[in-house]
């Protein structure tokens, strides 16, 4: 009986804990920090963050940065970025080294070794111990701030350094800068640096200004420019490798804090971020730590799970923070912001930021679907900072690094994230002024700024010529070269924005403009060739390229390719799932059966062999979810009569693809919150294969990896207080829908309204272990596409 007391006891202890443990202790910032990019790392970082303060030891290669293999340290960053970099920090003892030196010589620079099982890092915190040091440091941040804490040794060799050129994923020069002493607590400073990626393509240029405060005096301060080192000075000019060190006496415990803050527009406006964010809370460094953590919470705590794995646990919340982690913000505290004509401006209201990124290359299969739902007033905001990019520069952004115009990737999908807002009831923004920048965008030619940076799209004179980018022909505008490098992808993605520029004609009473942008969405027919029923690449005078195979072998392997000629960065075979306004007419033009048959193929290949490295899954030449052409197959079954194998194959990936660990996180690109907004929306058994672009947005359904999923909605945009997905019985094993109601009523097809999700209520899902045949498998079950006259 004692025994059954005791087990009882036990088991409803750990149900409070788990019932009561917050969402903010479930996300492990050290996932997936091998083999990663940049944007991804280990250190604190807010929402959308200014200050990326983390932890480096590489740089100046793909992928950059932080490298969990690698078990060095050799500072701590501030701007983790794409293209951009600057400001690292790193504490010491013992003579001064400027240089950081080499992976395979730590001792020849001022890196240090570090041992993993004293390496900390959770929500807006991190800690490790620099073994060569024997020093412990610990990092918060606010938005634009930087905590650090050292604890220090004994030692009357002690400093901080800072250093001005130290690598990242892009190579980046710093081309003049200057650092100077403004009291024994404080330096300021700045860098103007440009970044490439490769020698002459120049990415960026902007300058980072700075304000650096410590909370003891500094005994000495030295500088250091180009290998020489100055004692006697308290400013610095010049370029390329400039640094500066504080020195301190310390006694074996003693620890000090180092204030930091960043601005794009001055070194005033910095000295401003830094009070208003940090001012307020003093040297102390947990206050600071907790309101991070809070303010994480806000953002977390908008979806509640019940059920699964603490590990499923670890990953949802995980990946919803990345989805918020990566992208930034290039605003300060009042509102300045420096444009892409390196003009200061001034934002109407500094509450809605500029924000900055790679591409919006295929958001509209992960962050606009869950920002939209989770965070309609963060998708406000996205969509007045994109009209802010048009207010003062005359054209949308398609990947804005800082606030700069860059040709990224293929088309101009900002669109569909500024049409699905609007589509969902996200509006408080000038509305007519989103139209006219999307019309605008997709009817003038692009070009060339003398800002730097191209706009528009490059391909567009041909392709209203031919109605499709013709392979191999010649550019009519030099600026671009002398050839396409993805005519038949670009067709695709452009009628893809054509749809959407329809969809908001049509919400709008444009009838003329919907036709217009509707015949124009049809141009992914143009490339589709019905022999092969593959998309192939097609010259200017109606042929098609020859030798053609949808997947490729590799030039430099015997094994197949995810790169195929005619295609950005994918192949034939990916991209023919690239229909998302018409999938029921694709299948209708590849044939019910071979769709099927061919989409399932290519996900049991993808199951079992992996591209790079060894051990990865779905990431292959047929389904390569680590890119952003194949995020949407699993869910294409919905549309093909067989929901079953979305749901069987959506699960496969959340379990095999995405992992919990350093090593194994996310084995492709994660793309500064892609991948991790793709995992929440599909664990939480919801998807849009067309984005959200339509006049009625709608949610596809599949399995969802937890037995109870709570929407807190947003009740400035959406009334419905909240929104409930119940799965009975369901496990990995029990991932079948067997039947489902929405508020009660039985629902028999793979879909629902979006209007129906925010005014309120619940979807039930019965679950099982055996595909049910029947359920939403009928052709008039299928989600809504172009072609069926219901968009």
């Amino acid at each position: 009986m004692k025994k059954v007391i005791l087990l009882f006891l036990l088991y409803f202890s750990s149900s409070l804990w788990g019932q009561s443990r917050d969402v903010t202790e479930y996300v492990d910032s050290m996932i997936g920090n091998s083999d990663s990019r940049w944007m991804q790392f280990p250190g604190p970082a807010m929402p959308f963050g200014m200050v990326k303060l983390s932890p480096d030891n590489q740089g100046n290669v793909w992928r950059g940065g932080y490298e969990y293999k690698i078990n060095q340290i050799i500072g701590f960053s501030h701007i983790h970025s794409w293209t951009m970099g600057g400001l690292l920090t790193m504490p010491v003892t013992g003579p001064l080294k400027i240089k950081p030196g080499e992976e395979n010589e730590p001792d020849s620079g001022y890196r240090s070794r570090i041992n993993h099982k004293n390496e900390k890092a959770s929500l807006s915190y991190y800690s490790v111990l620099l073994d060569d040091y024997n020093i412990k440091a610990e990092l918060t941040s606010t938005t634009r701030t930087g905590f650090q804490r050292y604890t220090f040794p004994k030692s009357d060799s002690s400093r901080i350094l800072f250093d001005l050129e130290n690598g990242s994923e892009y190579p980046y020069e710093v081309r003049w800068a200057s650092i100077s002493k403004v009291s024994d607590y404080e330096i300021e400073g700045f860098s103007t640096q440009s970044s490439y990626d490769e020698p002459t393509n120049l990415l960026n240029d902007y300058t980072v200004y700075f304000v650096a405060r410590v909370d003891k005096p500094m005994k000495s301060f030295g500088t250091w420019v180009n290998g020489y080192v100055d004692t006697t000075s308290s400013i610095c000019w010049g370029r390329h490798d400039i640094g500066a060190f504080m020195n301190f006496n310390t006694e074996e415990g003693e620890i000090i804090q180092l204030k930091t803050a960043i601005s794009y527009v001055s070194i005033e406006q910095a000295r401003k971020n830094l009070e208003v964010e940090s001012g307020g809370f003093g040297w102390n460094f947990d206050a600071v730590r907790k309101y991070a953590v809070n303010e994480w919470r806000k953002i977390l705590s908008t979806i509640e799970i019940e059920g699964g794995t603490e590990e499923d646990k670890r990953k949802f919340y995980t990946n919803l923070y990345r989805s918020y982690c990566s992208r930034t913000i290039f605003s300060d505290v009042d509102g300045q912001y420096v444009d892409m004509y390196e003009r200061t401006q001034q934002l109407k209201d500094p509450a809605s930021p500029i924000y900055g990124c790679d591409a919006f290359w295929n958001t509209f299969w992960n962050l606009n679907q869950l920002w939209a739902l989770a965070t309609p007033d963060i998708m406000n905001k996205w969509v007045e900072s994109l009209l802010e990019y048009y207010r003062v520069g005359g054209w949308l952004p398609n990947g804005p690094p800082g606030v700069e115009y860059c040709d990224i990737m293929g088309a101009q999908h900002e669109i569909p994230l500024m049409v699905s807002a609007y589509q969902k009831g996200i509006r408080n923004y000038d509305v007519d002024k989103a139209y006219e920048a999307v019309k605008k965008t997709l009817t003038t030619q692009g070009t060339a700024l003398s800002s730097g940076g191209i706009v528009g799209n490059r391909h567009l004179d041909v392709y209203l010529k031919y109605g499709f980018v013709p392979y191999g022909e010649k550019s009519h505008h030099n600026v671009f070269g002398t050839t396409y490098e993805g005519p038949t992808s670009n067709t695709l993605e452009y009628a893809f924005d054509d749809w959407n520029a329809a969809q908001f004609a049509k919400a709008l009473g444009y009838e003329e403009d919907y036709d217009y942008f509707t015949r124009r969405a049809y141009n992914y027919k143009n490339v589709f060739d019905s022999e092969t029923k593959y998309v192939r690449p097609k010259y200017s005078d109606g042929t098609w390229m020859p030798d053609f195979e949808p997947i490729n072998k590799d030039e430099h392997s015997t094994s197949w390719s995810w790169l195929g000629s005619g295609f950005v960065e994918g192949n034939s075979w990916q991209y023919t799932w690239m229909v998302p306004h018409d999938m029921n007419e694709l299948v209708k033009m590849i044939g019910r059966e071979e769709f099927n048959r061919r989409l399932n193929e290519g996900f049991e290949i993808s199951s079992e062999y992996s591209f790079s490295p060894p051990g990865d899954r779905f990431s292959a030449a047929y389904v390569n979810h680590g890119n952003q052409p194949c995020m949407q197959a699993a869910f294409l079954f919905n549309y093909s009569g067989k929901p079953w194998l979305t749901q069987y194959w959506a699960r496969e990936m959340m379990n095999k693809y995405y992992g919990s660990t350093p090593i194994h996180g996310w084995p492709g690109d994660e793309d500064q919150g892609q991948g991790g907004a793709w995992f929440v929306m599909a664990a939480m058994g919801l998807f849009e294969v067309n984005g959200g672009g339509c006049v009625e947005p709608f949610y596809e359904i599949s399995s969802p990896l937890f037995e109870k999923v709570t929407i807190h909605l947003d009740e400035k945009y959406y009334k419905g207080g909240k929104f409930v997905i119940e799965a009975k019985n369901v496990s990995n094993e029990n991932r079948y829908i067997q039947s489902a109601k929405l508020n009660g009523k039985k629902l028999s097809k793979p879909w629902f309204y979006h209007s129906e999700l925010v005014n309120g209520g619940e979807l039930e899902l019965i679950m099982g272990k055996k595909p049910n045949y029947k359920w939403g498998s009928r052709p008039q079950d299928a989600p809504p596409s172009m072609s069926s006259n219901t968009q």
